[in-house]
């Protein structure tokens, strides 16, 4: 017990948002310390299955889809699960290196936000992950938790708060009241979906092929819900699938807008469906509260308006969305007691 305090007192706690697009690390006391794709690159041995560790974070992303036969950059996460265990270890093995700029001297405490609904199996491998990887202690906590923490609504309150966080794998609708999930739902579409919509629809529509990244930096850069005042455009380039060559066309916000359009329908129905499930008492809290948006999903212009109008109730975009569910992690570190009540932990 004297030696885990001791362990405790010199290392440090560290929330992590383990993301299909992101991976951010917060220190206690220093606040949000790492924020890098969730991207790994490696080089396959030619004869064999052995993999050297060439590249994590920013510097491995800049390579999809730009790498030689024998190095593939791996996103390990995919629709908010694990699907290369080894990878995600090194991940965050590098990650809480990177933290504590030292190899593996001090054992970290650490609290992992992941998706609700996780299988105890998934949830196991996240926790092994992080054990593996150098982790003291491993607590998880469900996002859309983490989210309205982060987003400094009043969980512990016996009133309903309604988050929706839009990540890269998932989005998560949570109804939290009295410190505690009382509706939960969580789809796999969110932002890799509606990158590759962007994707498809250029291609479909002007037999122009893109990468992901592109798809992804359209959707930062002209991505829109709702019709703009004055409509945004830019150019991209890629491989005209008729004739083979190198082309580039012009693309609108008006055609980013279709090509989402389904998938936002989807994010729409499914806070619907979280509406109608919801008890009549906590139902009057979110008519007077409305709904608070995070993750990067929240930054699409006019998201809030136009799910605003689909549900009929007020609907915001928290502050630093992309930064809730990280900040969420943090301030459950904070408080030991909130720590174990928010993650079962005993």
């Amino acid at each position: 017990m004297i030696l885990d305090q001791l362990i405790g007192f010199f290392s440090s706690d560290m929330g992590i948002d383990l993301g299909t697009a992101n991976t951010l690390v917060l220190v206690k006391d220093k606040g949000i310390v790492i924020n890098e794709p969730s991207v790994v690159a490696v080089e396959r041995e030619r004869y064999g299955s052995k993999a050297k560790i060439l590249a994590v974070g920013k510097e491995a992303k800049e390579m999809v889809g730009k790498t030689p036969g024998n190095i593939e950059a791996i996103r390990p996460m995919k629709d908010g699960v694990i699907a290369d265990f080894d990878m995600t270890e090194k991940m965050i093995r590098y990650f809480i290196e990177k933290t504590h700029r030292r190899k593996s001297f001090l054992r970290p405490r650490i609290i992992i936000s992941v998706p609700y609904g996780l299988t105890q199996v998934e949830r196991k491998a996240v926790r092994e992950s992080a054990l593996s990887a150098g982790a003291r202690e491993v607590f998880l906590i469900e996002e859309p938790m983490a989210a309205a923490i982060g987003a400094n609504l009043p969980i512990q309150e016996p009133k309903g708060n309604l988050v929706v966080d839009i990540g890269g794998g998932t989005t998560e609708i949570g109804v939290i009241s009295l410190g505690g999930l009382v509706i939960s739902k969580s789809i796999r579409t969110a932002g890799d979906k509606l990158d590759m919509s962007i994707v498809n629809y250029v291609k479909e529509k002007y037999n122009l092929i893109i990468g992901e990244r592109t798809g992804e930096e359209v959707k930062i850069t002209i991505g829109s819900a709702i019709q703009l005042p004055k409509e945004l455009s830019m150019v991209v380039k890629g491989r005209d699938q008729v004739s083979g060559l190198l082309s580039r066309i012009e693309l609108t916000s008006e055609d980013v807008r279709e090509a989402m359009r389904e998938h936002l329908k989807e994010i729409a129905d499914a806070l619907k469906m979280v509406l109608e499930m919801m008890p009549p008492d906590l139902a009057s809290d979110i008519v007077e509260n409305g709904v608070v948006l995070t993750g990067g999903g929240a930054l699409i212009r006019g998201l809030d308006k136009c799910l605003s109008e689909i549900v009929r109730l007020p609907v915001y975009v928290a502050d630093e969305p992309l930064l809730a569910v990280a900040r969420g992690t943090g301030k459950a570190l904070e408080e030991i007691s909130l720590l174990h009540q928010l993650t079962n932990e005993e």
